[in-house]
């Protein structure tokens, strides 16, 4: 970042595990969730996502999602 330029920091955590419906978001054991990592962007997050998600490609009932950091931080902001 230069001098003089202000850039809100938009942070995005992956995570995922085994859900109990592959149609919703509950997750069978919370204790196990996958917490892949938090990532500065929407689009590393995106990358860390596809990663995670197709190793698991195969088994319909893991799910791995891109949850909005910055917005439960702060409800204000814009960006993705």
């Amino acid at each position: 970042m230069t001098q003089g330029t202000t850039s809100k920091q938009l942070l995005h955590l992956v995570m995922g595990g085994r859900v109990t419906d592959p149609r919703t978001l509950e997750f069978e054991n919370p204790e196990e969730i996958d917490v892949v990592g938090v990532f500065p962007s929407y689009t590393a997050a995106v990358d860390a996502w596809r990663g995670a998600a197709q190793r698991t490609v195969d088994d319909a009932e893991m799910k791995y999602v891109i949850v909005h950091l910055h917005k439960l931080l702060d409800p204000e902001a814009e960006g993705v």
